[in-house]
């Protein structure tokens, strides 16, 4: 198949970069499974636990096992809790990634000082992913470039061509330079998110809505905050949510909240939101959390499927679904980031049998991304000789994987080695790769989607900025003009 890839904003800026950065199972849909005999779920979960593991080995550099750790102040908890995750031990078979743990309190608060003692009867642990999203987008994209594929970032799709009543391609505007095209397609896939039911809405104005978006604000804390290389999570606050303090690139990212929010391409942490994480972390957690201990914060919307007997969005299961409009549009919306693959193959496989195409077996099931095709220790060993610091050594690899040399290479021949910030790891090479190799057209999208440094610290990357606008001038031959209004539209979102 010839493919083509539109992405109105930035890839990633969306949902994909604003995750929880755990790949999972889904442990809580396994508890409603059993208690109310939902196949449904129970399937969700065996198909999570499957594609954890195909996630894992696709993209060793990016992703992992983490130990996460759940504090129980009740004792009849410790038995409930612990059969439960022993259970999803089982579900996941061979590809387990570690046996679950029942930990009496003193043990727990050794492994994790966070964990409030207080009044705790002990702990359980187990395993699960995490990931790096951003980075994972752009891993994805190049292995799609690589076999084919056209990519275009920034670039909106204005309206549907249709003939006849069939949807057979689209007009798109460039968002950078203002140029408009149209292109002709046999199958048009509607893969946007919590947009989907505004592209369904271009084939028919009438349909009823599909998605539910919900808001999941995050935050970020200097690595003091999670001492141990483990996380912690409390599977059900009072008032039915998620909360966990998780390990992430020297950092403790903390999170999240989950309630009803509008449709938005910048959504952002309202004070309310970041009042209740500070209240609760510091309620559940033994944290103290200030409000200038937050190096920054984001929020992201989670692309529900609408249940309407669900009560409240932190209740509906995050499943997919794939639906064709009269005019032929192929939307496939819902699911989680760990099930991304899954929902590809579903998609494609669809697609083929609207064009008239027998399914070809999926390759993806084992095909590690660009990125994760050489040994660790081998690109370590090269970069090591490099001369360049350790911090920037580990960033490069978690960030680029054996995609290293490359940029080892310009940092040589550019004499592109200087940090971009004085307290982080990035180095002026790393711009001049993603602007070359990963399609960055704009400040922010390197400074937050590419090498992380405006999710881990918003005033190192505001402090930044010009460093990266001027490298930018110089590769993209920007004039005055556009050059200011880049920088106005990256400070403002900086704010």
């Amino acid at each position: 198949m010839r493919v083509l890839l539109l992405e109105q904003n930035d890839f990633a800026e969306g949902t994909s970069s604003r995750s929880t950065k755990l790949v999972h199972g889904g442990v809580r849909y396994l508890e409603a499974a059993v208690k109310h005999l939902d196949k449904e779920q129970y399937d969700l979960v065996r198909e999570g636990l499957r594609e954890r593991k195909i996630f894992l080995h696709n993209a060793p550099h990016l992703a992992h096992p983490l130990e996460l750790i759940t504090p129980l102040y009740h004792w009849v908890e410790l038995p409930y809790v612990y059969a439960g995750l022993v259970l999803y031990d089982l579900l996941s078979g061979k590809a387990s990634l570690g046996r679950s743990r029942l930990l009496p309190a003193s043990k727990a608060c050794t492994i994790n000082p966070d964990i409030d003692p207080q009044g705790l009867k002990g702990a359980v642990s187990y395993w699960d992913g995490a990931f790096r999203d951003s980075r994972m987008v752009i891993a994805l994209l190049q292995s799609a470039k690589e076999l084919g594929a056209r990519l275009l970032n920034h670039t909106e799709v204005t309206a549907l061509i249709k003939e006849n009543g069939k949807v057979v391609g689209v007009h798109a505007r460039d968002r950078i330079d203002g140029n408009e095209r149209e292109y002709r397609a046999r199958v048009v896939i509607n893969a946007t998110g919590p947009f989907a039911d505004t592209i369904r809405r271009m084939d028919d104005p009438t349909l009823a809505p599909l998605m539910e978006v919900s808001s999941g604000v995050h935050i970020v804390l200097p690595a003091r905050f999670l001492p141990s290389p483990d996380g912690v999570l409390i599977p059900k606050t009072r008032d039915g949510r998620v909360l966990f303090a998780l390990p992430y690139l020297g950092h403790c990212l903390a999170g999240t909240t989950d309630r009803p929010a509008e449709l938005s391409e910048d959504p952002r942490p309202t004070e309310e939101e970041i009042d209740y994480l500070i209240e609760h972390l510091n309620g559940y957690f033994d944290l103290k959390v200030r409000r200038e201990d937050i190096l920054s914060s984001f929020s992201g919307l989670r692309p529900l499927v609408r249940e309407p007997d669900k009560d409240s969005t932190a209740s509906i299961v995050r499943e997919y679904v794939t639906e064709r409009s009269p005019g032929g549009v192929l939307t496939i919306a819902g699911g989680k980031w760990t099930s991304y693959r899954a929902m590809a193959e579903a998609a494609v496989d669809q697609a083929c049998e609207m064009i008239g195409h027998s399914p070809v077996p999926c390759r993806t099931h084992d095909y590690p991304v660009v990125g994760s095709r050489s040994p660790r220790d081998e690109i370590l060993t090269l970069l090591r000789g490099s001369g360049l610091d350790q911090d920037i050594i580990e960033h490069l690899y978690q960030h680029y994987g054996d995609q290293s040399p490359q940029i080892l290479a310009l940092a040589e021949t550019e004499k592109a080695k200087a940090r971009i910030h004085p307290d982080h790891p990035v180095i002026e090479a790393e711009l001049l790769y993603a602007l070359r190799h990963e399609y960055v057209r704009k400040p922010l999208d390197f400074l937050i989607r590419r090498c992380s440094l405006g999710l881990l610290d918003l005033q190192a990357a505001k402090e930044s900025l010009p460093a990266v606008v001027e490298i930018m001038i110089a590769e993209l031959g920007w004039d005055p003009t556009f050059t200011e209004s880049m920088e106005w539209e990256a400070y403002e979102k900086l704010r």
